[in-house]
């Protein structure tokens, strides 16, 4: 053999994996419908841009379409039909270990004249819900996964957008422009679900870790201020959450181990010959499996098991059926040492057993009415317990332990929904809701009280009540730059016969082909925290007075100004945006304490419970100005693709107590900047990724302690007139998120490691008083913790 062959022979073997990698193809298949009523647009085309030759194929009489042996990376789809504003889709990920499977909605067009030539839309940003106008964004499953620091989780993620902050490291609770955490709304499907995490309490609207699975999720949409008519109970921020379908011709699976727990999902076709299909996803904490395994784990325990899953049902003529729900179960228990030289802080000599169980299982039925109606409806079934007890050891009494507090809290709720949109020509669109919901309460908590020095009953329930939603909303597309949003939402609670009727509306217009200007407004109201209602107050001589049960809602009004621009528009498509955005919230009805004039309010609490006697009395007001500049995804020649996200935000949240002062509310931080940068490095068969997240935001808000008073009782008293009137440190944390990709034939294997807060930075997120030392000592957030976690989708 020559010395020429041999170089060639050596060079085909190195290069052998670039070669394989250029054969390695997936299919791309899908369904294209109509916005506002789901259904299936048949004769659209659908053209993969970029390619050579350029490849195109029309959908068949059920919108569907399918592309076979497309090459993996990043493509761009292009769809459209005539009536319709022409799709593309931007950098769509093709793995070799899945089937892309996807569901493109395409907006009517106001004009249906066949001279008039609609170009092509690119709105990445652009809310799934079109009577979304304003502070409403759409976010992908990939965005969960790609974001430095989401770790999957869709609140994390939503902390790299404007007006957004998390509200505390150690869990995913977030701040949206000023207001409390417990003011989000979470759905599903187009129905309230309990708050879908790990480690929760009750009334609050995050916790530790995210129960949802990525797997199971669609793009959805995240909205911020100023919501549709169809959105209720919520004063901050709503996700509303969408789940995409099982693919139903092929068996998927999809395995990751890593530091959070190991996932395993499988979805598929549910029978052959049939179109439905079926999805699910479970999930076990990896510090539960070392335990089970017998590993020492340290003298905390905390576990946590999920369980999510989405079964599409088609029927040939009663209209289409889904079956979806989730499960999480988690806990954690602290044991103190029985050695008090061990004891470094107060906190050290307590018990700890603390537990959360979620659930919520759903059926959804959605039926077209003719050509110009949808009709949906929702059953859902949903429970939520948590316990907690805690106990201090006493040295004196051979370490024996006694009761401080003991929390046990069930509530449960059934929900009957049905919505009809109903189109009547591509201008008009209405919907119109009913939503009922019976809530089961099973409520009891004693704590520790160190005036009386004993265990103190707090709430104790057992009851039942229901709430009815109502309403109804038109938009109205004027012309294709005008577009009117119109609705009426009504909310009732019938534990105390409160109700209240909120106005929304909305009008976007798009002056010019690159610019639009937006405004928005709704009044808009929230339950209390259910076990606020039924807390046993007492006085100062331990008498009982009123309950909280006639309690009414916490409601605001929402102003929104918004501007939006496309600064370019690159060959590629990806558009750099500049969004500016201005608001106004007025709060009022906010419970505040009842009989004495003091500065607390429910707005400062995570899940706004506090066992005081209460009245609707308080007001605030939060109002700022955000910005956002977003280069969207942007691919180069070579396959490389680079994205970043700006967001700035100046604010301000104050409120009033009963004693009539304004002050800061313990959330008002005053600033919040957030950049977000990532690149995708392809090299045959491999893709590389680096992202990269600076949070910088102001502190929040502290209350000096009172030491003698604090020494007195030996537990943390703060100073109730000068509340809030500290600021904690400014909040600086990187994030950094490594990822390599690799496509085999018929898999995708996916190793990274996000390292949150990166440089170990310790940030003040509060002060306490420690009766061990007698001194007030800080308390810091989350440090260092890199995430390692290994995929395979085949």
């Amino acid at each position: 053999m020559s010395s020429h062959q041999r170089l060639l022979i050596l060079c085909l073997f190195l290069f052998s994996p670039f070669v394989y990698a250029q054969s390695l193809t997936q299919t791309i298949r899908g369904t294209v419908v109509d916005q506002s009523l789901q259904t299936p647009l048949p004769g659209a085309t659908v053209v993969i841009l970029g390619n050579s030759p350029t490849r195109g194929v029309s959908t068949d009489a059920s919108g569907q379409f399918q592309f076979l042996q497309i090459p993996v990376g990043r493509q761009t789809l292009q769809i459209s039909v005539v009536g319709y504003k022409t799709t593309t889709l931007q950098n769509i990920t093709v793995d070799a270990g899945k089937e892309l499977v996807l569901t493109i909605a395409l907006e009517e067009a106001v004009s249906q004249l066949s001279e008039i030539t609609v170009k092509p839309t690119i709105e990445k940003d652009k809310p799934i819900n079109e009577m979304a106008a304003v502070s409403a964004r759409t976010f992908s499953v990939e965005e969960t996964q790609k974001f430095a620091a989401a770790v999957n989780d869709p609140a994390r993620m939503a902390t790299a957008y404007a007006g957004v902050v998390g509200g505390d490291d150690g869990g995913n609770y977030i701040v949206i422009r000023g207001n409390a955490p417990n003011g989000l709304l979470w759905r599903m499907e187009g129905v309230e679900i309990p708050n879908p995490n790990h480690f929760s309490n009750l009334g609050s609207a995050g916790g530790g870790i995210s129960i949802l699975s990525a797997q199971l999720l669609a793009n959805s949409d995240f909205l911020t201020g100023a919501f549709p008519a169809e959105y209720g109970n919520a004063l901050s921020g709503v996700f509303d959450l969408k789940l995409r379908r099982g693919n139903n011709t092929k068996r998927e699976y999809t395995v990751q181990a890593g530091v959070l727990g190991l996932d395993i999902a499988a979805e598929g076709p549910i029978a052959k010959n049939y179109k439905g299909s079926f999805l699910i996803n479970y999930r076990y904490s990896t510090l539960g499996l070392l335990s089970k395994l017998g590993v020492n784990i340290g003298t905390g325990e905390s576990v946590f098991q999920d369980l999510s899953f989405n079964l599409y049902l088609p029927t040939r003529k009663v209209g289409t059926f889904t079956f979806f729900g989730f499960g999480g179960l988690s806990s954690s228990k602290v044991n103190a040492p029985a050695d008090s030289s061990k004891w470094v802080t107060d906190y050290d000599q307590y018990n700890d057993n603390f537990q959360s169980n979620t659930g919520a299982a759903g059926l959804t039925h959605a039926l077209s009415i003719g050509r110009k109606a949808l009709l949906k409806t929702v059953i859902l079934a949903s429970g939520y317990e948590n316990r907690d007890r805690t106990e201090l050891l006493d040295p004196a009494k051979e370490y024996s332990a006694s009761e401080r507090e003991n929390d046990a809290f069930l509530t449960q709720k059934r929900i009957l929904s049905t919505t009809l949109t109903y189109k009547l020509n591509a201008q008009h669109t209405f919907r119109t809701g009913l939503i009922g919901t019976q809530l089961l309460y099973d409520l009891n908590q004693k704590s520790w009280d160190s005036e009386q020095q004993q265990v103190l009953t707090q709430v104790r329930v057992s009851d039942q009540t229901s709430t009815l939603q109502a309403f109804g909303q038109w938009n109205y597309r004027l012309s294709e730059q005008l577009t009117i949003n119109a609705g009426l939402h009504y909310l009732r609670l019938n534990l105390n016969n409160t109700s209240a009727l909120e106005p929304r509306g909305s009008i976007r217009w798009a002056f010019s082909a690159n610019k639009s200007i937006s405004l928005g407004y709704g009044l808009h109201s929230q339950l209390q925290n259910p076990a606020v209602y039924f807390v046993l107050p007492t006085d100062q001589s331990g008498s009982p007075v009123t309950s909280n049960r006639n309690l009414s809602f916490t409601r605001s009004h929402h102003y929104v100004l918004a501007y939006d621009q496309r600064l370019n528009s690159h060959s590629d498509g990806a558009p750099l945006r500049l969004k500016v955005e201005t608001y106004y919230q007025h709060l009022f009805n906010i419970p505040v304490s009842a009989g004495q004039r003091d500065a607390l309010a429910s707005i400062n609490r995570f899940d706004g419970f506090t066992d005081r006697a209460l009245v609707n009395a308080g007001i605030g007001r939060n109002y700022g100005l955000e910005l956002t500049l977003e280069q969207f995804l942007r691919r180069s020649a070579s396959g490389n693709s680079f994205y970043f996200l700006l967001s700035s935000s100046l604010y301000n949240s104050e409120y009033q107590g009963s004693d009539r002062v304004w002050r800061n509310t313990r959330w008002n931080g005053r600033f919040a900047e957030s950049l977000l940068v990532g690149n995708e490095w392809v090299s045959g068969s491999n893709v590389f990724g680096l992202n990269l997240k600076l949070s910088y935001y102001g502190g929040y808000r502290d209350t000096p302690v009172d030491i003698a008073e604090s020494k007195r009782l030996g537990e943390t008293v703060y100073v109730d007139n000068q509340s809030f009137t500290e600021q904690l440190p400014d909040y600086f944390r990187p994030d950094i998120r490594l990822s390599w990709k690799k496509n085999r034939l018929n898999s995708t294997r996916t190793l990274s490691l996000d390292l949150q807060n990166a440089i170990n930075r310790q940030n003040s997120y509060n002060h306490y008083f420690d009766p061990a030392s007698g001194t007030v000592k800080s308390y810091y957030a989350t440090g260092l913790i890199p995430v390692l976690s290994y995929r395979v989708v085949f």
